[in-house]
């Protein structure tokens, strides 16, 4: 179905918590797996109706921040999520509870149950207040964000568009983009700084009222990690800045090379190439067309895929006033589709939609006929590792984009996946001391993050400027607000992606299997072994960054600009 198609009706909560309720005693009073086996399958429809309502309600709250309807359907479920995760967790404390749990685990498998226990630990009727409360603050962050309507160039630009003047090859157009996003940081600052106080404050409360010392280890349990913990990604942690830094610091210095500066500062980090970077030609009709195209030749299941992505309207890509800023793929359970939500600026960015977003989506698309909908979504990284991993499989294609730019759009992606990892390791090591000192200042954090930054990015100069040069720059990036401890993820599965791309390189098509296979398995292991199954390391494996360090620097030296 087309999702303008796609109908909403606002849930009934209490009729749904009802329905739960009934399914609870079920399962309580069963006499057999069966009985609780059915009981769970009927919960399954359930859960997926309801997600399916929500899932629409935020897509076209995004699509249109000013949409006073689905302005009031997103206050509904912020206000009523607490309560029907509250409700969910109730099915599952009975469910692994249940007398007849051995025969379960044979049908449904023992890391269902594992993963809800891990759950159950992070939910408890006595949160349902600060959930609400958190909800309602990421929500206040994401329109504050949204809000920006900038005066720059003889237009009204959002963030997102203004991205595009921040890349210019005028160095002075460059400035002026810059001093423009950091004036509306700037007038934010006492909202941006309150915003988050509340959320470090509310989140450790939560942390507290469950027994735990902190958020820390609340937040790995929300984010579902269920085979390592703070220990292993500090090990990560440690050796991106034993190797990675390094990488990351030569290809800075080539950088300022190419464009021919004395010194590279913050404003310089985007520009990759003296003449501007590699942009996408043609229309956004075109670039989809070119688009299907790219997906028809990698395969018949991307063919197939892709195809029924724009078929059924299911990629939002342009940006518009109201639009909320940013990119993400959900799934829409009852409809068995993802959907691509984005903001094209006219950059590069753009290409990596099709690809970044939809290797997402093409998972979602994969794992849509799991019978046991825990089993189709894996945990973040795992995700992370479809998406990014797409992007190096659709390297061939990128001539249909960048014409003969290509060469120089696969070194800057490259470059770019490398330098990453260094800043995404940094927003991880910030959040971790935050959330282990949550009684700091606005001002102290800032000054954490200026200390951890230096760590990771030790030549990054951001000039004068007032807001990012005193330890702003995390106020920028969503995830720290809405996503606690996700940031890392993007880091672990871009190492897994980066070894793809070794791979790729010795066998295109085995490698392209060996994807395909860790896709099609979405939820159904954990993380490492996932990895296990497909031949790759561990990001967190003692090595396993140095030798990708090599193996990306000898591919940067192959690709000639």
């Amino acid at each position: 179905m087309k999702f303008s198609e796609m109908l909403y009706k606002r849930p009934d909560i209490k009729a749904y918590i009802t329905e739960v309720n009934k399914l609870i005693e079920r399962v309580k009073n069963a006499k057999s797996s069966e009985e609780q086996l059915l009981a769970h399958k009927e919960f399954t429809v359930l859960t997926d109706k309801l997600s399916t309502m929500s899932t629409i309600a935020h897509i076209r709250n995004t699509m249109n921040t000013e949409d006073s309807f689905y302005d009031r359907e997103k206050d509904f479920f912020d206000e009523n999520s607490p309560l029907i995760e509250n409700s969910t967790a109730e099915f599952y404390r009975a469910f692994v509870s249940s007398n007849f749990r051995k025969e379960l685990e044979e049908k449904l498998g023992k890391l269902l149950f594992e993963n809800a226990e891990l759950e159950l630990k992070a939910i408890d009727p006595a949160i349902i207040p600060e959930l609400q409360e958190e909800n309602r603050l990421v929500s206040e962050y994401i329109k504050l964000i949204a809000s920006a309507q900038l005066e720059f160039d003889g237009k009204k630009l959002n963030l997102s568009q203004l991205r595009l003047y921040m890349e210019s090859p005028d160095r002075e157009i460059r400035k002026d983009a810059y001093k423009k996003r950091t004036e509306f940081f700037e007038e934010n600052k006492a909202k941006l700084d309150e915003i988050y106080d509340k959320l470090v404050k509310v989140r450790t409360k939560m942390a507290k009222k469950l027994g735990f010392e902190n958020f820390v280890e609340l937040g790995y349990i929300r984010m579902g990690r269920n085979c390592y913990g703070p220990k292993e990604v500090s090990a990560f942690r440690e050796q991106v800045k034993k190797h990675m830094v390094p990488l990351s610091r030569k290809l800075n210095e080539k950088q300022k090379e190419r464009l021919g500066l004395k010194k590279l500062t913050f404003i310089d980090a985007p520009l990759y190439f003296k003449d501007g970077n590699p942009k996408p030609e043609g229309t956004p009709e075109e670039i989809f067309r070119a688009g299907q195209k790219m997906y028809d030749e990698l395969s018949g299941e991307t063919s197939e895929f892709f195809r029924f992505m724009l078929e059924n309207e299911l990629l939002d890509c342009l940006s518009r006033k109201g639009k909320a800023a940013g990119g993400y793929m959900t799934y829409i359970p009852d409809y068995k589709s993802p959907f691509i939500f984005a903001n094209f600026n006219k950059t590069s960015g753009d290409i990596d939609v099709l690809t970044h977003e939809a290797g997402h989506a093409f998972n979602g698309y994969l794992a849509k006929d799991i019978e046991i909908s825990e089993y189709r979504t894996a945990t973040m990284e795992t995700c992370e590792v479809h998406s990014m991993s797409m992007e190096f499989f659709t390297m061939p294609w990128m001539k249909l984009f960048f014409g003969d730019r290509a060469e120089e759009y696969k070194y800057m992606h490259l470059a770019s996946a490398i330098n990453f990892i260094p800043y995404g390791c940094a927003v991880d090591e910030f959040q971790h001391e935050v959330y282990m000192n949550p009684g700091m200042t606005p001002d102290e954090r800032k000054a954490v993050w200026k200390r951890i930054e230096s760590k990771y990015q030790p030549d990054l100069d951001y000039e004068d400027d007032p807001f990012f040069g005193k330890g702003g720059r995390w106020q920028a990036q969503t995830h720290i607000y809405s996503s606690p401890f996700y940031y890392i993820d993007y880091c672990l599965a871009q190492t897994c992606a980066l070894q793809f791309r070794n791979l790729i390189s010795e066998d295109y098509k085995a490698a392209w299997e060996k994807y395909l296979s860790f896709s099609k398995k979405a939820g159904t292991m954990t993380f490492t072994d996932l990895l296990k199954t497909s031949g790759l390391r561990s990001p967190m494996e003692e090595g396993c960054i140095k030798d990708i360090c090599e193996g990306a620097e000898e591919a940067i030296r192959q690709i000639i600009i």
